[in-house]
């Protein structure tokens, strides 16, 4: 797809602050060191319309970013919250509980460290996008820090062992390694098949 405008359109702690324009959404979840700024930066061709911080887990609020006048990525807080109170992490919960019941939602896509098993709150973020019946992409970060061997060894063992029914993409926000492959995805699941 042809990024053609971004624009920032706001962060929200609840349903009345969400868009209210119809446009179907894109939501991106992952542990909160796992490189989702990075990644949704990559994914736009872009250095900082997603917030990069050098301490994990920064996004505290649900961000919205409108795609080409088209649809949205949204950027909810990363989970296994590091330095947070255990309020805060509820508050994390309820706030993110909330928006996952949006009926806008048209694919979720779950970031996982390559080089990691995923881990038990992994495996509870994944359950709960099934328990909603939505639509699931898993992208394992960090590609770029194993070899070619170690990246097809990795994938069949997390895809083996947890996710056997499920598109399991590895990708590198250096190399952009199957940049066109996760957007063949998101387009089809905002109904932009044709689109440039």
């Amino acid at each position: 797809m042809k990024i053609k405008t971004i624009e920032f359109v706001g962060s929200a702690v609840s349903k009345s602050q969400y868009p209210d324009d119809g446009l179907g959404q894109i939501v991106f979840s992952g542990r909160s060191n796992v490189g989702k700024s990075s990644f949704i930066n990559s994914l736009l061709l872009s250095k900082n319309i997603a917030r990069v911080s050098q301490t994990p887990g920064k996004t505290r609020l649900i961000n919205f970013f409108l795609i080409n006048k088209l649809f949205y990525f949204v950027d909810i807080p990363g989970y296994g919250y590091a330095n947070v109170s255990k309020a805060e992490i509820l508050r994390f919960a309820s706030m993110i509980d909330e928006y996952l019941k949006n009926p806008l939602i048209k694919m979720a896509i779950l970031l996982l460290d390559i080089r990691r098993v995923p881990n038990e709150d992994d495996l509870l973020m994944y359950e709960y996008f099934k328990s909603l019946n939505i639509k699931l992409l898993i992208v394992l970060t960090k590609a770029d820090k194993l070899s070619n061997n170690q990246r097809v060894k990795q994938v069949n063992m997390i895809k083996n062992k947890l996710f056997k029914e499920d598109v399991i993409i590895p990708y590198s926000t250096k190399s952009r390694i199957n940049h066109d492959e996760i957007w063949t995805y998101l387009e089809k699941a905002v109904g932009l098949e044709n689109e440039d």
